[in-house]
């Protein structure tokens, strides 16, 4: 059942945010680069960055990216209202949008923030298919300059919900581990068949950095 009432999401949100610092907080974290070092630790980054990791990890991306100079990509269904809400609380800035909906409005709001913040999108969401990445974060890339750092997630133990996603709620005290792959930049002049070409070639730097975050995890 999809929760509509504006005042019980900014509740649940809130709660959300508070379990996420208390529960995520004891998941004991290791990170690998595998290009230039953009660590959930780092207080400065050599430049802006847009930040993709899968939808299922969205509880440890918000825990360990919480900061102000980071706008994350929220969706506008109903669904999404929730997690933007435990976000904001988390010292997330917002975008709201997606492909399918609210999608030009975001894309002019994302393009005038580029040149000042990082941007953190799920690219298999907000519906899926789980664990394939959408045309969307590509034409973001081109449009705004920003290289895009595929980061791949992972839990040694975790609650699997039955979603599309597989949502991960990884055990109190178990470990995961977080690794980011090279960044991978789009030209602004790119075609249609190249975002498409770029599309599988962040399809796969996102699941290989996953494969390796998972045997770290293991």
């Amino acid at each position: 059942m999809k929760i509509r009432n504006p005042w019980l999401i900014q509740a649940l949100g809130f709660l959300a945010a508070l379990a996420v610092r208390l529960w995520v907080g004891t998941v004991r974290l290791r990170y690998r680069p595998l290009g230039v070092n953009v660590g959930p630790h780092r207080l400065n980054f050599d430049q802006h960055y847009l930040f993709a990791f899968w939808h299922e990890n969205i509880l440890l991306a918000a825990y360990h990216y919480g900061r102000p100079d980071i706008y994350v990509l929220i969706s506008e269904h109903a669904d999404g209202q929730l997690i933007a809400e435990m976000c904001r609380h988390l010292r997330f800035r917002l975008v709201r949008g997606s492909t399918t909906r609210g999608g030009m409005r975001a894309v002019r709001e994302i393009i005038r923030l580029a040149g000042k913040y990082h941007l953190a999108v799920t690219p298999d969401g907000p519906r899926g298919p789980r664990r394939q990445v959408q045309l969307g974060v590509v034409y973001l890339a081109a449009r705004t300059g920003l290289p895009i750092v595929p980061m791949g997630i992972a839990v040694g133990r975790a609650w699997r919900l039955h979603s599309w996603d597989r949502f991960a709620l990884p055990y109190p005290w178990s470990r995961a581990s977080m690794v980011s792959a090279e960044p991978i930049r789009v030209p602004a002049t790119v075609d249609k068949a190249g975002l498409e070409a770029y599309r599988i070639q962040v399809e796969q730097a996102l699941q290989h950095a996953t494969d390796i975050a998972e045997r770290m995890a293991a």
